[in-house]
């Protein structure tokens, strides 16, 4: 048996196979990518749940056994002029699953997600569906699909399953509730990446959060400002020449705080670079070797995606929008280097990991304004 699920689907879909899926939905080659990165763990979370409930598992068996031949005639299929027919079983098959509603949340998750509108999201759900359902069955083997065999599977795959799910992608599916039976992996994985997530929070928040920040005790919050109120009663009082020479000067401009909203083209900068810092750190700290390198990598690449629209989107920032971006960026940059230098260190991990993990670095020091560390021995 495979150690991870996800890998073994991401290992069958090809960065050359995910290209002609992109050509025969008439998308572009990275909407592409992080579609196909959404929608298998989305589809395995789904079917994860559907297996807890009563009947579900021998509906996902029966499904199963249908597609044993499927993944023979798939590469062939992209393309060819039987795919419309081939999209509209797959979405009858998940309609049956899942039912129209449970369908439909799915679908608005993955287009949200991947920015692929309903239909395309639609079209490719529909077009992966009847794939996954035979890789599960070839993934059991000769031990034969049945409820034991398949629910076993599923619940060794849960953490793996809430891992693999792009951060943003989560969260939407967390909200349709086809996520319920991943509660305990998702819990697991939000609390490994809670203190980056702090880490990474407008200062003032943080504030707010731990008011006893550097040990002051809690008297002084009261204490100081009647210290300080009584300094300046003293100062208007007692120099008043001096006071209406300051009354005079204008005052300095208001800075803008850190924790604005930065939004260009309906794209939240902030919260999505932010959730791919997180995505970034949380699927490197899980490398150890190059199984986990391939299985990391489809969460990674769903990370540059976003990094990549943010790029794209930054000539549209005012200089005060790109000092906000820059201060997200800045403090996770240290952390972030360090990880890459040293999963890249791992014999055979850096000719899975490179041509991505180099660009999503470029960028991001790009839009942090620091000098890049690629190609520095760093």
């Amino acid at each position: 048996m495979a150690t991870n699920l996800v890998s073994y689907m991401m290992q069958f879909l090809t960065p050359d196979m995910i290209g002609r899926i992109a050509g025969a939905l008439g998308l572009n080659r990275s909407d592409a990518q992080s579609g196909v990165s959404a929608v298998v763990p989305a589809l395995l979370a789904a079917f994860s749940g559907l297996a807890d409930k009563p009947g579900g598992a021998q509906s996902l068996v029966n499904t199963v056994k249908q597609q044993s031949g499927v993944l023979d005639n798939f590469a062939g299929m992209i393309g060819g002029n039987n795919l419309s027919s081939f999209i509209e079983r797959g979405s009858s098959l998940l309609t049956s699953l899942l039912g129209s509603h449970d369908q439909s949340a799915l679908t608005g998750a993955v287009a949200r997600f991947a920015g692929l509108g309903q239909n395309k999201a639609s079209s490719l759900l529909g077009m992966l569906t009847p794939v996954i359902m035979g890789l599960i069955g070839r993934q059991i083997g000769t031990r034969g699909v049945d409820i034991g065999s398949l629910t076993s599977l599923l619940a060794s795959q849960k953490e793996q399953i809430a891992q693999a799910l792009p951060n943003g992608m989560g969260e939407l599916l967390d909200r349709t509730g086809l996520s319920s039976g991943l509660e305990s992996a998702r819990r697991a994985t939000t609390e490994a990446t809670g203190q980056f997530t702090q880490y990474t929070s407008p200062p003032r928040e943080r504030e707010r959060a731990n008011p006893t920040t550097f040990g002051i005790p809690n008297w002084a919050y009261w204490a100081l400002p009647l210290l300080a109120l009584g300094g300046l009663l003293w100062y208007l009082l007692g120099r008043p020449a001096q006071h209406e020479q300051v009354a005079q000067e204008p005052a300095p401009p208001v800075q803008q705080s850190q924790s604005q909203s930065v939004t260009v083209g309906g794209v939240d900068i902030k919260n999505t670079i932010g959730d791919s810092l997180t995505d970034l750190r949380t699927s490197l700290q899980g490398i150890t070797d190059v199984a986990s390198a391939r299985a990391a990598l489809p969460k990674l690449e769903a990370a540059r995606t976003q990094i990549d629209k943010v790029s794209n989107l930054v000539g549209q920032l005012t200089p005060d929008q790109r000092k906000v971006v820059a201060a997200v960026i800045a403090p996770a940059m240290p952390a972030i280097n360090r990880l890459t230098d040293k999963v890249l260190e791992i014999p055979g991990v850096g000719d899975v990991l490179r041509p991505t993990i180099d660009p999503v670095k470029t960028k991001l020091a790009d839009l942090s304004g620091q000098p890049s560390t690629v190609g520095s021995g760093r």
